[in-house]
């Protein structure tokens, strides 16, 4: 007679998606996946109520700076992110983009783009050092996105660049550069959005002389006899065997369906088994110190319990490699109070409004997620001054910030970015004490700009639509007995009033007894009244993007 426990584990094993967290978080054992992935087992199970005694640990806390390598095959083309999907859209900008340089997608879908891709500039070493000058703390390369091919040499995903394309192993080169330049390492993921994400090239043109003719995204194995990628099957990549989600024809649905409702297909078991399995071997070969997922809170929640499980292997596998204290980093988006205890909160192209309780994120990009030639053509980057802004504005309120310069196809960056990315790093090396190992302040701020910041929009997306910033706008954080004020202007007459700092100040209750502009030598001539700390500031700026002052007490 079988014994109870093993026929729990075997019930387990076969149960469906929503009834299986609760029998694993009942059990004191680490399931084994179908194709042989095994959980970590630790004090973490795969609920969100265990998840909840996560703790972040101070190397994010302190870092605030980290640059991202938002770079794979849909870079190609150098024309923008999402183009592995906006490519079968016909008569969009990068359908006609791909048709005109490429060809029709029923002949040379984004598979080939795959095939064309090369990497053959790509230097990691070169530019995560570079990005450790600049100041980054830690350092995030793309694992996979939602195009489905992975960066890493994936036994469970066929469609990888060690075998395709570049046929190197990007993230293991991403990590040992991180490594060597002495930066935490994490890896992006954002292959659970595959299934519903890449319908679009199940279609067929409407109109033209190829109306009626599917593109590939319908192709199998058997399609591929004498071709290149014979031996591969497109369905691996595409993950299209499936029905349709509701309104899948409208392009702009897929943003209701995000947390797979509104009529999203749903995934199959193999199809989320096999993104656990591809997750969990990355987190166990490459060992990253943070994982960042694009999805509403843990991927495929909440109609699979795999993001529960990836998350509960991390913490517990991270653990067991720094001696039971778990250093590691989740990133999620979209999450309820509850789920913000689990794991670190990311805002995309956005920021928070008030000091955050509990450490978060902010992630941006200086142009197009992926690299977009346009951008650079009407040099429309972001300037190293909106990226130090962006950042001080952050970290005041309990926050890290998180970049992403775009990678060319060939894997390098242009001048024009290695330019935004010096000027940072010569903020960065005078004004860096008052960012790395801060903490929030008893008020993040005060001036204009703080009365007029918008509200965020799903995952984010409220960077660049309040107002301006200037002299009047200050931002403060604090480290031992050192409050640092920093002013996002310089005012025209030299003259600087912190209203916060006043005489008498609830926040601020002690004498100021000196004041230093970091970047400029000595300490500065300042009188504490009743209207605020006045500052008189010298007549040579030290830089051009942001004015860091050392406060300390008499």
């Amino acid at each position: 007679m079988m014994h109870r426990r093993e026929l729990l584990k075997k019930l387990a094993l076969a149960a469906p998606a929503a009834w299986l967290p609760g029998v694993v978080a009942g059990l004191n054992w680490s399931p084994l996946a179908p194709a042989g992935e095994r959980t970590a087992s630790g004090n973490f199970r795969p609920t969100w109520e265990s998840l909840a005694q996560y703790q972040t640990p101070d190397w994010f806390r302190d870092a605030k700076f980290g640059m991202w390598a938002h770079w794979g095959p849909q870079c190609q083309p150098e024309y923008g992110d999402w183009y592995a999907r906006e490519m079968y859209m016909e008569g969009h900008d990068k359908y006609n983009f791909h048709v005109q340089k490429y060809g029709h997608p029923s002949k040379f879908g984004f598979k080939d783009v795959i095939n064309e891709w090369k990497a053959e500039a790509w230097q990691p070493d070169e530019l995560v050092g570079f990005y450790q000058k600049a100041g980054a703390k830690y350092f995030v390369a793309l694992a996979n996105h939602h195009d489905n091919f992975d960066l890493y040499n994936s036994t469970h995903q066929p469609w990888n660049a060690t075998r395709l394309g570049p046929k190197k192993d990007l993230v293991g080169g991403w990590a040992k550069a991180a490594k060597k330049h002495g930066l935490r390492f994490g890896v992006s993921v954002h292959a659970a959005h595959t299934w519903s994400w890449l319908e679009p090239s199940r279609r067929a043109d409407k109109a033209g002389p190829l109306a009626g003719v599917p593109y590939d995204g319908h192709m199998t194995a058997a399609d591929g006899a004498g071709k290149w990628w014979q031996g591969y099957d497109p369905q691996a990549l595409y993950a299209q065997n499936h029905p349709l989600s509701e309104n899948s024809l409208d392009n702009g649905a897929i943003h209701k369906q995000w947390n797979w409702g509104n009529g999203a297909a749903v995934p199959s078991r193999e199809y989320c088994e096999k993104f656990f399995n591809r997750t969990v071997e990355l987190l166990d070969k490459y060992e990253p110190d943070l994982v960042y997922f694009d999805d509403t809170a843990l991927p495929l929640w909440p109609v699979s319990d795999v993001g529960l499980r990836i998350a509960a292997h991390m913490y517990n596998a991270n653990a067991k490699r720094h001696g039971g204290r778990n250093e590691a980093v989740i990133n999620g988006k979209i999450l309820d109070e509850q789920q913000r205890k689990c794991m670190v909160w990311d805002i995309e192209r956005g920021q928070s409004n008030q000091i955050e309780p509990l450490p978060w994120q902010t992630c941006t990009c200086l142009g197009d997620w992926h690299y977009d030639r346009r951008i650079y053509d009407r040099h429309g980057y972001k300037s190293a001054k909106s990226v130090v802004h962006t950042l001080i504005d952050v970290v005041s309120k309990n926050g890290n910030l998180l970049l992403n310069v775009p990678v060319r196809g060939n894997g390098s960056i242009d001048e024009q970015e290695r330019a935004v990315v010096e000027g940072i790093a010569a903020w960065m090396q005078a004004n860096g004490e008052s960012i790395y190992g801060t903490r929030p302040w008893k008020i993040f701020g005060e001036g204009p700009a703080q009365a007029s910041a918008p509200g965020l929009s799903a995952q984010g997306f409220n960077e660049g639509k309040g107002k301006p910033f200037g002299p009047q706008d200050i931002r403060f954080v604090t480290k031992d007995k050192v409050l640092y004020a920093t002013a996002l202007g310089w005012p025209a007459d030299g003259q600087l009033l912190i209203a916060a700092l006043a005489a008498g100040s609830p926040h601020y209750p002690q004498r100021v007894g000196r004041v230093e502009l970091l970047g400029s030598p000595g300490a500065l001539h300042f009188e504490q009244t009743a209207q605020g700390l006045a500052l008189t500031l010298p007549a040579q700026k030290p830089n051009e993007l942001a004015y860091a002052f050392r406060i300390m007490p008499a």
